[in-house]
């Protein structure tokens, strides 16, 4: 037998407080993903990776004694030196590769975030209106989808950066503009099975309009999808950066970015492999981390794992 006032702790903490306004609580969806993303120990390492790598991008080049296009005149072609500050070595103009690195880390990441976000505005209005109107309206659209995945996509962005000169802009653009095919047919068959549902049924008996109901009810709950392959997508436009930069298309100097660094290390790896080794150390490892994490979201957000 219990004594009795250990059986008063018990029965207090059993019964529920409706006097002092303490009422349970429960859990959203998102809170239950985010509680599972953090379990998943390779997501949650890169998270800390990738904003480790973010941090220096955008801190580094204020800490350095370098800038990324000034010349040490006392060292060209100087390999990893700690003495002299060259902590990555010089490249053949004298200039800091630990600098350079960092600013096309900052650049890389720009342009994949702003080309992204390019993405998701133009593929989520895409996809949500053609998969709410249906019919003949989404038969069209999604034939027009089709043939632009039948056209070749680098080919676009090549011709945009010849027509309208090569700048960074317009590659944000560029890239973004034809990376949303993809996630205007995840919408579309998501915004497909959010429309048979009783909350927009609602919505309709309402008098709400269609482009209401899209901007309300049918936006916010794509959210999950949409972060997940927005996630899967920043580094698809990291390495599509880096390959036109390698043909020249890409970002022009005096800027520099990971591809760029790449592309002049690859020319001269046999005799000054620095050159080549720590840019492409820095963009495997973001890629690694941006796809550890989007896999991460992708289980977290699973209804199957609920």
């Amino acid at each position: 037998m219990l004594g009795s006032e250990k059986r008063d702790a018990l029965v207090d903490a059993l019964e529920p407080h409706h006097g002092d306004g303490f009422a349970p609580t429960g859990r959203s969806l998102t809170q239950d993903a985010m509680r599972r993303f953090r379990r998943n120990r390779a997501a949650l390492a890169s998270v800390y990776v990738l904003g480790g790598l973010v941090l220096a991008a955008l801190l580094g080049p204020f800490v350095i004694p370098y800038g990324y296009e000034d010349p040490d005149w006392a060292a060209f072609r100087l390999p990893p030196d700690f003495a002299s500050g060259h902590y990555f070595g010089t490249d053949q103009n004298g200039r800091d590769v630990l600098a350079r690195t960092l600013y096309g880390t900052r650049i890389s990441l720009m342009v994949a975030l702003v080309a992204t976000l390019v993405s998701i505005v133009i593929g989520v209005t895409y996809g949500s209106i053609a998969g709410y109107l249906g019919g003949r309206t989404d038969a069209i659209m999604m034939r027009f989808v089709d043939i632009m995945y039948a056209l070749p996509y680098i080919l676009f962005v090549i011709l945009l950066m010849v027509i309208f000169g090569r700048n960074v802009i317009l590659l944000f653009i560029g890239i973004g503009a034809v990376e949303w095919l993809t996630m205007a047919r995840i919408v579309r068959g998501q915004t497909l099975s959010l429309r048979e549902r009783e909350f927009i049924e609602a919505a309709k008996a309402a008098g709400l309009k269609p482009f209401q109901i899209i901007r309300r009810h049918i936006a916010p709950n794509l959210v999950g999808p949409v972060v997940i392959f927005a996630t899967l997508t920043v580094p698809e436009i990291i390495v599509t950066e880096s390959f036109l930069s390698y043909l020249g298309f890409g970002v022009q100097e005096p800027l520099t970015s990971l591809g760029t660094l790449i592309a002049e290390g690859a020319d001269v790896m046999e005799v000054m492999p620095w050159l080549l080794g720590f840019p492409a150390a820095f963009l495997v490892t973001m890629l690694l981390s941006l796809a550890f994490i989007g896999d991460g979201l992708r289980d977290a957000f699973d209804p199957k794992d609920v």
